[in-house]
């Protein structure tokens, strides 16, 4: 039976027109599935499913989504992030890598909440190093992290009182209904790249995912090192967002969710 599947032409260009028509003749496509982006269950002979291929360093896996909440696309992934899909696909369990031990060096923190502006709940991404982040190249010991991502277009914030501008050419990729990355634009218009990605894709709530697809874009906020801290609570998270906007330590941006 013919599923309503989308195929875009990436997708096709990597699985080959063979497998592209097996799939929409329905040879080869599940009929029922969980989404890919929003975790809830679809029928691809009931309503338009994209086909998503996540395509690792070895490996690939093909997945399926709601077409409301994803477009048929490829994804980049590290090898880490597609043995996490195929969990999330599979069910099956997967032995965790050992921890690899660095040197020390600033890593970012990031925590997912929902932060309440004008009255609505929107999804966020608070970031915050461990340490100070030096500009490349300098010798000095200050904290350039506000003043590099300012100069990356991120605005500063004084109060959280209204959504703060687009930041056109960042995104957040939010697949397998897990958070992998925060994306920049790559060097010389070249295709996105990760300017945080995630050891192990991260889990959010289901509100949360819920508030990304309907507003289809994230806000991010980001804070030099001890401005924020962890905050066990998002009404602790709002309050530490809100003192580190008053003494202006707080940059932010909205952006778009990856491949919407």
């Amino acid at each position: 039976m013919p599923r309503m599947l989308d195929v875009s032409d990436e997708v096709r260009a990597e699985i080959g027109d063979e497998e592209a028509d097996r799939l929409l003749a329905g040879e080869n496509a599940p009929g029922s599935y969980d989404c890919t982006s929003c975790r809830t269950p679809g029928d691809s002979g009931q309503e338009r499913t994209s086909t998503v291929l996540f395509i690792g360093e070895e490996t690939a896996v093909l997945a399926f989504a709601h077409a409301t909440c994803l477009p048929s696309q490829v994804v980049q992934v590290t090898e880490d992030q597609l043995r996490g899909a195929v969990k999330s696909i599979t069910g099956d369990r997967v032995d965790p890598e050992p921890e690899r031990v660095a040197p020390e060096q600033a890593v970012l923190g990031v925590t997912s909440g929902l932060v309440l502006i004008a009255g609505e709940l929107h999804p966020a991404l608070v970031v915050e190093p461990t340490g100070p982040i030096v500009r490349p190249g300098a010798t000095g010991s200050g904290d350039d992290f506000l003043p590099l991502l300012i100069e990356q277009g991120f605005m500063p914030a004084s109060e959280l009182a209204e959504v703060p501008p687009v930041l056109h050419g960042w995104s957040v990729l939010l697949a397998m209904g897990q958070l992998h990355a925060v994306l920049q634009p790559g060097p010389n218009g070249g295709q996105p790249v990760a300017w945080w990605q995630a050891h192990q894709p991260l889990q959010v709530t289901e509100g949360w995912r819920a508030a990304a697809n309907k507003h289809q874009q994230v806000l991010m906020f980001a804070a030099p090192v001890g401005s924020i801290g962890r905050q066990p609570r998002e009404d602790l998270l709002r309050g530490a967002l809100d003192k580190a906007a008053a003494n202006g330590q707080l940059v932010a941006a909205a952006l778009p969710l990856a491949g919407t």
